[in-house]
């Protein structure tokens, strides 16, 4: 299949700050048209963990989430810190400090971009099953969140019923329903 790879004409970063890194580029499409003011934002990878423990249950957190003004449930999640020697590294290192919880099986579930069109990132989803408490919660000073152990039916309900509103979170979420035929 054809790559249909823009030009890059011009590029310029209009902020660098950690949690706000835009470029404005002008760029031509392979057809010769020109897009005069194209904003890209840059962000590190994200990783994601759907954490099952040896019951059965899985590990949500509840946050309060700023830009929707909601408090939300969500998976565990965070930065892939360069640090880290891999993604599931990331993973195992944020259910960890979340949670408190480790250990298991772990394997990379799904990969997915939370918008290709403007987004540089991907989000490494993971699935760990057999998980257990291993130590305290650890979070940073500025996460604020609760640990939560649902049920199968719980999570579908929540899923159904729209309340999982990240939906780098559903869709991975998504995904393991509908490969466990559990819907």
């Amino acid at each position: 299949m054809e790559d249909r790879k823009w030009k890059v004409l011009h590029s310029e970063y209009l902020s660098r700050e950690p949690w706000f890194t835009v470029r404005k580029e002008r760029v031509e499409l392979p057809n010769g048209n020109e897009i005069p003011n194209y904003y890209v934002l840059e962000y590190p990878d994200w990783v994601n963990v759907i954490a099952i423990t040896k019951e059965k249950k899985f590990i949500f957190v509840r946050q309060y989430r700023h830009g929707l003004g909601k408090t939300c449930f969500e998976l565990c999640a965070g930065v892939s810190e360069k640090e880290d020697p891999s993604y599931m590294v990331s993973a195992q290192r944020e259910l960890l400090e979340e949670t408190g919880y480790g250990n298991g099986n772990w394997e990379e579930y799904a990969v997915i971009s939370a918008n290709p069109s403007t987004h540089t990132n991907l989000t490494h989803c993971f699935l760990a099953t057999d998980v257990e408490p291993v130590a305290k919660q650890n979070l940073e000073s500025t996460e604020d969140l609760t640990v939560h152990l649902l049920s199968i039916d719980e999570v579908k309900a929540l899923l159904q019923n729209d309340e999982i509103k990240q939906a780098l979170h559903a869709a991975p979420l998504w995904k393991y329903v509908a490969e466990n035929h559990l819907m």
